[in-house]
């Protein structure tokens, strides 16, 4: 049999065809590495994100292969030779899967070692990510194989790409993104709009066995011989369908699991003044830490003592608990998994300490927050890669004004502006009227 998938590899279009999948998945990935270099389970998300590139790609191939076999008349020499059909499919059938899983395997260790350095939380949900796309390549390849056996022509491969790729485009913008709809395509429900994404079991579970289904009708249509009983594909649709909707989880079920608790829970410093980050930014304390305690030493005159992760999420909606003694920081990530913009770390630890609680909502002052802290770190608030993400000159004029006070007078604003906004309380004049 070996030796048959030997022969298979090198007489087919199946080498080819993965070389051509796996460069184009790298590519993709490495020209859009901000998007996944939060960690193991954003990259493999991402990667099914860019099935609506390989998945058309795989099918196209497919198409090729049979249209290469009609031409050069193998059906009709191999259906003179008294061997059961099986043995004359199931070797095509076995070397494109094997392309195109290999391909999507590649591609997948082409873009880890920008982040293997980095990235520590590995959930058990990545694999049943990577799996699920490791079906979708197989039944786009057999699809191919299909379509390209049903209608021989020259036109078949780029026209199955392009509606293949148009269809996996247009979809998930065309329908909305949850519950079924994300069960019948993988590459639907896979943008992440946070670190602590990821994709529920029972959804995994029910785009796997759509897949199979689609590639088990793939199968069926590819080795009719009589094109009458091309329906028998239907059953096998039929079947999956109805499985997949027994298993994918609606309405809150599947919001509730777009995120990952475990990623969200804070890993510490052994030591003080503590220093937490969420689990899926475990890799990032190192580069964190200093950042973070020399903040910490700017507030030893108010009650917090220690830094934490902000880990609040807009969808679905959630927040960390809010404590008196707690400074919340917003991480982010680079292209290279790193730490991006370090220099505005401690402004934002600060300014978040000078704004108060979540719960103030519309009462909070970022521009008096963002003076008293950049009057701590004796820093002009400037907008640029390093400092504010925007220009806000009233927080420029605010802490100009500061640095003219003598240090004692500025100090004791700025206190009464921390005591303030962990009262909510309104802070607008505090600093330019002086301590109350």
């Amino acid at each position: 049999m070996n030796r048959i998938l030997g022969i298979e590899l090198r007489r087919s279009a199946a080498l080819g065809a993965a070389l051509l999948i796996a460069v184009a998945g790298a590519i993709v990935l490495h020209a859009t590495a901000g998007r996944w270099s939060t960690g193991w389970m954003a990259l493999a998300m991402t990667q099914r994100e860019y099935l609506a590139v390989l998945s058309p790609l795989a099918m196209a191939a497919g198409a090729w292969q049979s249209y290469r076999e009609h031409r050069a008349n193998v059906a009709e020499l191999l259906a003179a030779v008294p061997r059961p059909r099986p043995q004359r499919v199931v070797p095509i059938l076995a070397t494109t899967a094997l392309a195109v899983l290999v391909a999507y395997l590649v591609t997948l260790l082409a873009a880890a070692p920008r982040i293997a350095d980095t990235a520590r939380y590995l959930p058990p949900a990545a694999f049943f990510v990577v799996a699920v796309g490791l079906v979708a390549m197989i039944a786009s390849v057999w699809l191919g194989l299909a379509v390209g056996r049903l209608v021989p022509a020259l036109a078949t491969a780029p026209a199955l790409a392009v509606i293949g790729f148009a269809l996996l485009i247009i979809g998930p913008h065309a329908l909305p993104d949850g519950g079924f709809t994300a069960a019948f395509s993988p590459a639907m429900g896979m943008s992440m709009f946070s670190d602590y994404d990821t994709v529920d079991g029972g959804v995994s579970a029910a785009q796997a066995l759509w897949m199979a289904a689609v590639a088990v009708a793939g199968v069926v249509l590819f080795v009719v011989q009589n094109r009458k009983f091309a329906f028998a594909a239907l059953l096998p649709l039929a079947i999956g369908a109805t499985a997949t909707a027994l298993v994918v989880p609606t309405g809150d079920a599947y919001d509730q699991g777009t995120l990952d608790p475990v990623a969200q829970e804070l890993v510490c410093t052994d030591d003080t003044p503590r220093v937490c980050v969420s689990r899926a930014h475990e890799g990032l304390l190192p580069e964190v830490t200093p950042k973070a305690r020399h903040a910490l030493e700017l507030l030893t005159k108010t009650s917090i003592v220690e830094a934490h992760e902000d880990t609040s999420t807009f969808s679905p909606p959630t927040s960390p608990r809010s404590r008196a003694d707690t400074a919340l920081m917003s991480i982010t990530v680079d292209k290279h998994g790193h730490l991006a913009h370090p220099g505005r770390l401690e402004p934002t630890l600060l300014t978040g300490a000078f704004t108060g609680p979540l719960s103030c909502g519309d009462n909070r002052n970022f521009t008096v927050a963002t003076a008293a802290a950049h009057w701590l770190l004796d820093r002009e608030p400037t907008a640029g890669p390093e400092g504010l993400e925007f220009d806000d000159p009233d927080a420029v004029k605010l802490w100009k004004g500061l640095q003219a006070l003598p240090r004692a007078e500025a100090e004791a604003r700025v206190i009464a502006v921390y005591q303030a906004a962990q009262k909510c309380q309104d802070t607008t004049d505090l600093l330019s009227r002086g301590a109350r």
